[in-house]
Order: C-alpha cells, then sequence, then structure tokens
C-alpha cells in the first residue's frame, strides 16, 4: 500500500529546484515545488471552471490554459492565465465550450501557438478558439458522427479524447476513442481553420485515447522526418495495448498518412491486462515510450503500473519493463526534458509521484517524492488529480 506522503533521498546531486502543474477536479491549479528530495505546493489557484481536466502550459510567453471537462450541464469553460512570480495566476481570458473537454492544445499561426484546439469526448466535438482568448464564440466547432457503433459499448458515438500537432505544425491529430479512427486535419496556420483530411484505423475495440510521435535521432526538417521512419505511438484505452503506426508524408503536398504497423499488449510476451484496466497517457523519451496502466493493481491494491518499449530504428516496439506507478489511476505522467526524472499523476490517490529515469536504459526506478493534492478520489470517477506538467 502507498503512503498518502512519502519523501525519500534522491541519489546524486541536484542543483537547482524545478517546478510542476498539477490540477486537482475540485476546481485548483497547483504549482509545485521539487527539490531532488521533497516536494511541495508553492501556490495554490482557483481555475475558475468547475472540472479542470487538462493542462497546457506556454513557457515562452507564461500562459497556461485550463479546459473544463464538466458533464453535468451543456457546456464548460475554457480559462487563460498569465503566470507570474512563483506560480501566481492572473485570469487573462474565459470562453465558453461544449461539455467534457478532456484536451487542449495550441497550434497554427506564426509561431505555432495563434489558436487553441479543444476535444470534447461526450459532446463528440471539437472547437477551435483564436488567441489571446476572449469570450467570444469559438472559431469552429466541428461535430463528429458515425454510421454504426463499435465492438466496445462505450463506442456508442464519437469521442474525441486528445488533440495534437505533427512535428512539422502542418497536421493536427485527434485519437477518436469511439470511431476507433486516428482522425487527421490539416492546418491553415493564418486563420487557424482546420480540413479533415484523412485517418488512421485503428484495431477495433481498440479505443484510441492519447497519442505521441517519434522520430529517430537527427530528423528535423520535413523532408528528413518524411524519410526517417517516423511513427506515431497510440495509448489504446478500451484494447489496454499499444500501436504503432507508420507516418508518411505524400511528395508534392498532401494530408499525412498513416499506416499501422504493430499493437502490443502492456506486459512481458505480450501478455493482456487485466479485466477493469483503462491505459492512459502515452510519452516517448528518446528511443523508448511509456503508457500507463490505470488500475491493473499491479503492486497492489491501490498501486498500478508504467509499461517501458524501447524503440528500433524502424519503429518498432520491444516489451522492457513494467514498473510502479506509485499511484492508483495514474491518469497523466511527465517526462522532464533532461529526461532523468518522471512526474506521475494519480488521479484515485490525488498524489504526484517523482521517479527517477535511467537516461540511458530509459528504465524508471526509484521513488524520490510523492505529495498528496487535495481529496482522494473514488475510483472510476472523475475526481483526483487530472493532470501533472513540469514547469518547462
Amino acid at each position: 500500500m502507498l503512503s498518502s506522503l512519502i519523501f525519500l533521498p534522491v541519489l546524486g546531486g541536484f542543483a537547482n529546484a524545478a517546478n510542476l502543474w498539477a490540477t486537482h477536479y475540485s476546481g485548483t491549479a497547483n504549482w509545485l515545488t521539487f527539490d531532488g528530495s521533497s516536494l511541495k505546493v508553492t501556490t495554490q489557484s482557483s481555475t475558475n471552471n468547475r472540472m479542470p481536466s487538462w493542462i497546457t502550459y506556454d513557457k515562452a510567453n507564461k500562459a497556461l490554459y485550463l479546459p473544463d471537462e464538466n458533464f453535468y450541464s451543456n457546456s464548460g469553460t475554457l480559462v487563460s492565465f498569465s503566470v507570474g512570480s512563483n506560480g501566481a495566476l492572473t485570469q487573462t481570458g474565459k470562453a465558453t465550450t461544449p461539455k467534457s473537454a478532456v484536451a487542449t492544445a495550441l497550434y497554427g499561426g506564426s509561431d505555432g501557438k495563434g489558436f487553441i484546439v479543444n476535444a470534447h469526448y461526450d459532446a463528440s466535438t471539437l472547437t477551435t478558439f483564436k488567441l489571446p482568448l476572449d469570450n467570444g464564440q469559438p472559431l469552429q466547432t466541428l461535430k463528429f458522427t458515425m454510421a454504426n457503433k463499435g465492438p466496445n459499448s462505450r463506442q456508442d458515438v464519437p469521442h474525441p479524447h486528445h488533440a495534437f500537432t505533427d512535428p512539422t505544425g502542418a497536421f493536427l491529430l485527434v485519437p477518436d476513442l469511439g470511431a476507433d479512427l486516428i482522425r487527421i486535419f490539416s492546418i491553415e496556420k493564418n486563420s487557424g481553420k482546420l480540413t479533415e483530411c484523412g485517418g488512421g484505423k485503428a484495431p477495433a475495440g481498440a479505443g484510441p485515447r492519447h497519442g505521441t510521435f517519434w522520430s529517430p535521432a537527427g530528423s528535423t526538417s520535413r523532408a528528413r522526418r518524411a524519410a526517417s521512419n517516423q511513427m506515431l505511438f497510440v495509448a489504446n484505452e478500451l484494447g489496454n495495448s499499444i500501436s504503432g503506426y507508420a507516418v508518411s508524408y505524400p511528395s508534392g503536398g498532401g494530408c499525412l498518412a498513416l499506416a499501422l504497423k504493430q499493437t502490443l499488449n502492456p506486459y512481458q510476451n505480450d501478455g493482456a491486462a487485466p479485466k477493469g484496466t483503462k491505459v492512459a497517457e502515452v510519452k516517448t523519451k528518446d528511443n523508448f515510450v511509456y503508457i500507463a496502466n490505470r488500475n491493473d493493481k499491479k503492486y497492489g491494491a491501490q498501486e498500478d503500473s508504467i509499461t517501458q518499449y524501447t524503440i528500433a530504428t524502424d519503429g518498432t516496439l520491444t516489451w522492457t519493463d513494467v514498473t510502479s506507478a506509485r499511484s492508483w489511476y495514474p491518469r497523466t505522467f511527465d517526462i522532464n526534458k533532461a529526461g532523468d526524472y518522471v512526474a506521475i499523476g494519480g488521479q484515485t490517490t490525488a498524489n504526484v509521484a517523482i521517479v527517477k529515469r535511467d537516461t540511458t536504459t530509459g528504465k524508471l526506478g526509484a521513488l524520490v517524492a510523492n505529495l498528496r493534492i487535495g481529496a482522494t478520489g473514488t475510483p472510476e470517477n472523475e475526481d483526483g488529480v487530472s493532470a501533472v506538467v513540469w514547469d518547462e
């Protein structure tokens, strides 16, 4: 069993304190300070919406954007803040959106930050807004439908669950849990207009939730990425698996294309997840990819796991390790830029845990700090910690 507050000495030095952002479904944004051996809440602010579900942080412009997963009514709010000293927040904008926003992302404009998109799970919708955010109407509202229900009972309608740009900034991708589809949109950078131009089909009943791109080292330009085994890795919530898609950019323009290459389960020898598991977040760092396995109870009644895979130069995955998530329902996790620490947000245990990461092997190691933030949640409910990101 995991205690609610644990501090262990960190191995090695830690020159300067680092900071993180964490949101709690009760309506708080928390600026955390990590000194290498302890973690504390330095500043806590109201998010000014009901159920903050995601964090989009623009460090360069000292801006924070928090969507609202509120599904108790037909609308929610997207709130923007400026960030002051010690994580102090000042609201700069607020807009009404459809209900159940579960993810946001910046895109378009001259710097890739001119607009913001919201994925609305229950409303089967994407909305976009021009920045800076004001109280106006969405720039676009894109409503999705599908002709037939999917094989899983939760696949009754489309359920967009994430939104993120490709490495070139020319396309937006949206994993749709309900439609077993990775929707692809071309971005008109000046106007912020999104146009659906294709999609990648997920395995039937997979329920794609979150995605992340990966390219071999040195693949920076669009031309190099197009010829460099660029991959998209997607965490599948309903199938409890990870899928790898080969990414291609047709010569002469056109839509980004995806080809399903591989799907693996979370455990050694392609072992399937136990009933009740819900794979959540996915992250890449160097030549490794990680997925969080919510409610697999791999390490006890309230302690789930994170799976690590190694990425070959051709983008093929090999199962590498499974380690404790140091939490129950690890909805969210983030790897710092240096790659030596991972922050894990336990939704139901309402904790942020920080573990060491070996920068050579990619393996997750000792727990170095663990802090509960706000009230613990109830299993299967939208409460507790909702998101965590490094302030980088």
